[in-house]
């Protein structure tokens, strides 16, 4: 389980492309100061494991179905990465939960800067909009944010100088495309209240 706080921007440095799979080599020397093989480590958002590495990078098999449900098909060599390892029993829980298991993705359709922050709206498909609400968690490209504003078929968040200057959504333009992963607290709620309703009916 992660929360959200990326510890480190990272980089790809190499990506090696199978028939239906692809080995990512991502420089991160903060988060695999401790790793060990079999350890997750979050990248952009999907929970991937740590195949090998040595004091400064390490590796990880993404396969088919990641490659199509995510972002990390797009990702080449140089790429930034946001990366987080999963959360001690003992850490402090920063953001909120978060699976590292990505529910879809979205285009940035627009960027709007204040004074010190910027406001950046994201796509968001009707199959995800019931999960989103205004005020709400919502994790982009593996960084938990609060989310500002709801329309027809968009979401806002607010991005702090922290946010900007530390993850990839400081550099992400309109058009990119970043990985989703809705609150899944709001996924057992929904699937509770469809159980009551059936039961409810079956009685």
């Amino acid at each position: 389980m992660f929360t959200g706080i990326v510890e480190e921007l990272g980089r790809v440095e190499s990506i090696e492309h199978g028939a239906e799979s692809a080995v990512l080599r991502i420089r991160g020397p903060l988060v695999v100061s401790d790793a060990t093989p079999g350890a997750s480590i979050s990248c952009n958002g999907v929970c991937l494991t740590v195949v090998e590495h040595d004091e400064a990078t390490f590796s990880v098999d993404v396969m088919a179905e990641s490659l199509r449900r995510s972002s990390l098909g797009e990702l080449v060599e140089g790429s930034p990465v946001n990366l987080e390892r999963a959360m001690a029993a003992n850490g402090r829980f920063g953001g909120h939960v978060v699976q590292g298991h990505v529910d879809g993705t979205a285009r940035l359709l627009q960027r709007t800067p204040g004074e010190r922050w910027e406001v950046v709206r994201f796509e968001l498909s009707a199959a995800l909009a019931r999960y989103v609400v205004e005020k709400g968690s919502i994790t982009v490209d593996g960084v938990s944010l609060t989310v500002s504003a709801v329309g027809e078929g968009f979401f806002e968040v607010s991005l702090i100088p922290t946010t900007l200057e530390l993850t990839t959504l400081g550099s992400r333009q309109v058009g990119d495309l970043v990985n989703l992963e809705v609150d899944v607290l709001a996924k057992y709620v929904e699937k509770m209240l469809v159980a009551g309703v059936v039961a409810g009916e079956q009685a």
